[in-house]
């Protein structure tokens, strides 16, 4: 595989353009004062689908060829990746097969149904269905779209830094939650390309950190469980590609806990109006654990998804 370049992620532009509206990148007032610092949040919970990875959905799918899309496609997800491929297989006419873990969020089942795919829930957790999924891939002969190893997908979501970028020429620091790395490679790849200064930081649960143990250790860290309510980021495993471009060009990983990352949902809550999932407020959990280095730099924190399961939202409101 080889990694997409800030070329690919404006050929990814064209696609994604046709198809997607620019989301809100607003510094609330509230939010600022909370933390301390100038915070801006990238809406990305405003995306069609909820989340930021339509984006990639939309560009990857785009490309297929004929045969390919002939024979359909499948890909593992906790809900957001899922969406966004049954989101772009419906507009562009292609069966999809979408594999959950068991006990997966109801409402993001449900969406990835409703928009026409068809769910298979198996395993105990992300990898196991993942597992699963690779399997029936190769038995039906689907096209199998992996949630990182996909250089047109980190393209596509690449898109949403270029927005960043259009708007905020060079902001000191971007924060991007990270499950496997898609999201914070389309980041950084755009980043070292429009403001080398600029400072990409992934950010992670610290119940499901083998991603950042391996980014940090120089050598790969697997996990046999993972414990964090954000199923956006409850992976315990890294990915081939996303980790080359990671080592490349990010410039540091910060853990969170549960409860940090439900005070931030409550804080983008109060502050904003908007419903973010858990793995969505990660950025500003972030932000209020590093304000002390943060303080009077510009900074921006992805707000990557809004599919909050509702199951938390008590917890949330306590």
């Amino acid at each position: 595989m080889i990694a997409p370049t800030y070329d690919d992620v404006l050929k990814a532009q064209t696609v994604v353009g046709e198809h997607l509206l620019p989301t809100l990148l607003y510094d609330w007032p509230l939010l600022k004062k909370r933390l301390g610092l100038t915070f801006y949040l990238k809406h990305e919970n405003h995306q069609p689908t909820g989340a930021f990875k339509v984006r990639g959905g939309i560009h990857l799918v785009s490309q297929l060829s004929a045969d390919e899309r002939r024979h359909g496609i499948i890909g593992c997800s906790t809900g957001n990746h899922g969406q966004s491929l049954a989101f772009a297989a419906r507009r562009f006419g292609v069966q999809c097969v979408i594999v959950v873990p068991e006990g997966n969020n109801p409402d993001k089942n449900a969406a990835i149904r409703a928009l026409g795919a068809e769910l298979v829930e198996y395993g105990h957790d992300f990898d196991d269905a993942m597992s699963h999924c690779e399997e029936l891939g190769k038995r039906q002969d689907y096209r199998y779209i992996h949630s990182a190893n996909e250089p047109l997908l980190i393209a596509g979501v690449g898109t949403m830094a270029w927005e960043i970028f259009e708007e905020l020429p060079s902001p000191d620091v971007i924060l991007v939650p990270v499950g496997l790395g898609s999201g914070v490679c389309g980041t950084a790849i755009v980043s070292a390309h429009r403001s080398p200064k600029t400072k990409v930081i992934g950010v992670q649960s610290a119940g499901a950190s083998a991603v950042a143990e391996t980014w940090k250790l120089g050598r790969d860290v697997r996990h046999e469980t993972v414990n964090t309510v954000a199923e956006g980021v409850a992976t315990r495993a890294p990915a081939q590609l996303t980790m080359e471009i990671m080592r490349r060009h990010l410039h540091d990983m910060v853990l969170v806990s549960d409860d940090e990352l439900r005070d931030a949902a409550r804080w983008i809550l109060e502050a904003t109006h908007n419903l973010a999932e858990l793995s969505g407020a990660a950025t500003t959990a972030a932000a209020w654990k590093l304000r002390d280095q943060l303080r009077g730099k510009v900074v921006v924190g992805s707000l990557s998804g809004g599919n909050c399961d509702l199951r938390e939202l008590a917890n949330l409101l306590r």
